[in-house]
């Protein structure tokens, strides 16, 4: 069992043969990183993949849309959507930086410290 997966005990007070890892796992604070982690990441994965399949959708069934040209050059809107995957995709990840910086990572610094204390 790795030391992110969920304890089949629940809560159970540490006993003496549980490791520092289970007892961590068992923890209300490392449940409470573990939501906050998960709440992020689904959230961001699921905007990012509704975006992803909005422009797969609009360049399978709207040609005409995304063969508008924008202005008088040769760009497109599917041209411009395609090049925004890209952008999008950079833009979650230094937003995911931020937030784990603020929010995961003082927690999970605490965490490993007391785990650390234990070994």
């Amino acid at each position: 069992m790795s030391a992110t997966d969920e304890s089949p005990r629940g809560s159970a007070p540490p006993d003496a043969t549980s490791t520092p890892y289970e007892q961590m796992q068992r923890s209300p604070e490392f449940r409470a990183l573990r939501s906050r982690w998960r709440r992020y990441i689904f959230t961001m994965s699921g905007l990012f993949l509704g975006w992803f399949l909005m422009y797969v959708l609009l360049a399978d069934f709207a040609h005409g849309f995304m063969n508008t040209r924008l202005g008088g050059t040769n760009l497109t809107v599917g041209l411009v959507m395609g090049l925004l995957q890209f952008v999008s995709t950079f833009v979650i990840a230094v937003a995911y930086a931020r937030y784990a910086e603020k929010n995961l990572d003082p927690t999970a610094a605490e965490l490993r410290a007391r785990v650390e204390e234990k070994l």
